[in-house]
């Protein structure tokens, strides 16, 4: 299993983003660079990450990202169900399998793939935070305000 490029970015917007101290908006320019993504993608990660209701962001000169959600309570578990937005590996309508009439495959890897959200749900965006994560984000945060102020 592989998460999907735009998961991938949603999961490091919001990593990103947990950094309490700053001390104005984070702009998409600011995570495009840092994670060196096009700014494109992002927009549409953050449509979808604010239409969720986990970031707030404001237009304008002085807009840009804050998180709202809560680190504490959003589960990793939560984030991917959401972002991945699909819940099987493996579709047997399209196009049609000839083995899905007795074929125990798809079985198998719902199971698995409901077992792996389920131990995401026991880690929260704050655990994929905590030091050394969150001390890096910090790290690039400075950088990054060094460079452009």
């Amino acid at each position: 299993m592989q998460l999907t490029r735009f998961t991938d970015l949603g999961l490091r917007v919001l990593m990103y983003l947990t950094y309490r101290d700053r001390t104005a908006f984070v702009t998409i320019g600011e995570i495009a660079e840092q994670f060196e993504v096009p700014h494109n993608h992002l927009i549409k990660v953050v449509n979808k990450l604010g239409k969720l209701g986990w970031l707030h962001a404001t237009r304008g000169r002085n807009g840009g990202l804050k998180l709202v959600a809560d680190p504490q309570y959003l589960k990793l578990g939560t984030i991917l169900r959401e972002l991945e937005g699909s819940t099987q590996l493996i579709d047997c309508e399209s196009p049609p399998c000839a083995l899905k009439a007795g074929c125990r495959l798809k079985s198998a890897l719902d199971v698995g793939l409901e077992a792996f959200y389920r131990a995401m749900d026991d880690v929260r965006l704050a655990d994929i935070v905590a030091a050394p994560t969150g001390d890096k984000i910090v790290t690039l945060h400075h950088h990054y305000l060094s460079l452009h102020h």
